[in-house]
């Protein structure tokens, strides 16, 4: 299989988009929970410069993802032993992880402007600051930012749990395209 995707299969460039962000995601949630419940010090700083950095990186994979998918079409899922109510929760599944891709990095960044601490991935690059400081706007996006992340969890769970039913119940090979194309 070669890097673009096919009529019926997945290509290596989408797998692999795919699978990096699925466990980035599932990381990120994890360091998420801890930081959130540290108190910021200079020992674990880091920790806070790495969510924000990871973060980042996933709103751009999401927008090479969304990119990519213009430039190489995924192809039409299949469909025909699924029945259509599960057809339609899936896309909205899809297209709502999709939306919090963008929107839990921005307002995390977001949240990050706020306390008026510079936004550096991986300790290089400082990106704008897209709000000026306020402790209104600090607590208002990092409310969001942890709210839309627990959504986004619970549809992870979903999408698992529909391609493992998809998977074992109806027999298709949903799965299987998405990890040997």
């Amino acid at each position: 299989m070669g890097a673009r995707n096919t009529a019926s299969g997945y290509g290596w460039v989408s797998r692999l988009l795919h699978w990096v962000m699925a466990l980035a995601i599932l990381g990120m949630i994890g360091l998420g929970t801890v930081i959130s419940r540290m108190e910021p010090s200079f020992a674990n700083l880091w920790l806070f410069g790495l969510h924000k950095s990871i973060g980042i990186s996933l709103l751009f994979a999401a927008l090479l993802r969304l990119v990519w998918h213009r430039v190489s079409p995924p192809p039409a899922p299949l469909t025909d032993r699924i029945p259509v109510w599960q057809q339609r929760a899936a896309r909205l599944v899809h297209r709502t992880m999709y939306l919090l891709l963008f929107i839990v990095p921005v307002t995390g960044w977001v949240a990050s402007a706020a306390t008026g601490i510079d936004v550096v991935l991986f300790g290089r690059i400082t990106l704008p600051a897209i709000v000026p400081p306020s402790e209104r706007l600090d607590q208002t996006f990092f409310a969001a930012h942890s709210i839309l992340t627990k959504i986004l969890a619970g549809l992870v769970v979903l999408h698992v749990a529909g391609a493992l039913h998809r998977h074992m119940v109806h027999h298709d090979h949903s799965l299987r395209r998405m990890i040997f194309g």
